[in-house]
Order: C-alpha cells, then structure tokens, then sequence
C-alpha cells in the first residue's frame, strides 16, 4: 500500500469526506462539518503529509497582533497558524512524517485544528477584521 492510500484509508475510517482527490499529486480536498474542516488540503509530498486549512482572509496588520498570532502558536498541540506564500490568508498548516503514520497521529492532528479555533476564536476574528459575533 502506498502512502497516499493510507491516508485515504484513514481519512475515510475518521469520517471525513473526501471533496476531491488528485491521485496523480497524491492530494485530498476533505471536509468534516463536526470538526471545522472546510477544504483542508492534504498533500502526501515524498515521506511528509502536509496539512493546510484556510482560516481567515487577513484584514488587520499589526505588530502586536502577530505577537498574539506567534503566542497562540504556542497552545497548539499539532499545527500552526501561518501566513501562505501572499500574506493575505491565514492558515492551519501541519506536517506528519507518511512513514510512521498512525491514524491516531491524523486524528490528532486534524482535531487540533478544530481546538485551536475554539480556543483562539477571538484572535482569528480580530486578523479578519470582524466584531465578535458571540
């Protein structure tokens, strides 16, 4: 079994729906209402799994809220809260080596996606430029 295939075994086992799959670049578009997971790509790269979420269009520059951006990153078990190639989208970004992968590894990296939004909420609506909406 090839490592792509494992992924897709475990994503589907996890309850994620595959989107779209590009099986000739080894990607997977998923989603999983429950887990705040909207078009998160997965990109199975060599030996690595890269993990992205888009987050949030960025609206507000401040050196003070990167600070907090930078702190957040922190918490987070798995992951991180990165800027993508143009610096106007926030993003969820993991990488997982595909050798040693496990599906307790995947699920834990996809849910910590759905607890860093809990947790970070505010933060993320601030770099959106938006009210609290709670």
């Amino acid at each position: 079994m090839n490592y792509s295939d494992k992924v897709k075994e475990y994503l589907i086992e996890l309850g994620y729906q595959i989107d779209k799959e590009i099986p000739e670049e080894h990607i997977f578009v998923i989603s999983n209402e429950d887990n705040a997971v909207n078009n998160m790509v997965l990109d199975c790269e060599d030996n690595l799994l890269i993990i992205e979420q888009k987050l949030v269009d960025v609206t507000v520059d401040s050196p003070a809220l990167w600070k907090k951006v930078l702190q957040a990153n922190r918490s987070l078990i798995y992951g991180a809260y990165v800027l993508d190639e143009s610096g106007k989208h926030l993003i969820f970004r993991d990488t997982l080596e595909l050798e040693n992968l496990d599906i307790n590894e995947l699920e834990d990296s996809l849910n910590a996606l759905a607890l860093g939004l809990v947790e970070n909420i505010d933060l993320l609506l601030t770099i959106a430029g938006e009210e609290k909406k709670f």
